[in-house]
């Protein structure tokens, strides 16, 4: 989940302690969000070992990085991005990048559409929490394209708001509201395929992706 009014202030205290050369300041902060972005690389790679080097390579660069951290965003926004962008850096090294085309829509009609987070995996996930299903959730999660997987980690998994979301991803607020419904109606498309039910009509079309 996103971060807090009281965990957002601990974290302004310790960025300052650490641009002073607090080290012990600095591992705070690391111990506050590594396993987040470990469990974001994750989401991302499908690889334990891969996600470990990009959080490692993440608070690296967040410390070479910080001394001219201006807070202008959160310190939790601002390490969500430079580990997203690691991530997408090595799906594109591996080649396995796809392109997806930006489409503005109606950001009201998108809006309206949207529903709180979790709903993407509402429905046919709900029916059971079980190992099956899980494996399922993963399979439909893997076959979406890298920027619907990752708006949908970071939202559904992570709940980071419609804002941060826009400042992780260096996208507009409209384009966040748009590429997260097309993603949502793939992801649950793609599990009603694979859990042997009909997918609703007009539920995933190319033409659609964001």
């Amino acid at each position: 989940m996103s971060e807090g009014p009281k965990e957002a202030g601990d974290d302004r205290a310790l960025v300052r302690a650490a641009q002073k050369g607090d080290e012990r300041a600095f591992r705070m902060l690391v111990e506050r969000y590594q396993r987040r972005v470990v469990q974001l690389a994750l989401g991302m790679t499908k690889d334990p070992d891969e996600a470990m080097d990009i959080a490692q390579e993440t608070f690296v660069k967040v410390h070479r990085y910080l001394p001219s951290f201006k807070g202008d965003s959160s310190f939790f926004t601002w390490t969500y991005r430079i580990a997203m962008n690691l991530c997408l850096d090595a799906q594109r090294r591996r080649g396995r990048m796809e392109r997806v085309d930006l489409e503005q829509g109606d950001e009201a009609e998108v809006e309206a559409a949207m529903d709180p987070p979790s709903a993407a995996l509402a429905g046919p996930q709900r029916q059971a929490l079980n190992a099956e299903l899980k494996g399922k959730i993963e399979e439909a999660l893997a076959s979406l394209s890298e920027n619907h997987r990752a708006i949908l980690l970071l939202r559904e998994l992570e709940g980071l708001s419609y804002e941060e979301l826009s400042k992780v991803l260096a996208i507009r607020k409209g384009t966040v509201m748009s590429r997260l419904f097309h993603a949502r109606l793939k992801m649950q498309s793609k599990l009603r395929e694979y859990l042997g039910e009909d997918a609703p009509e007009g539920g995933s079309r190319e033409e659609d992706e964001e």
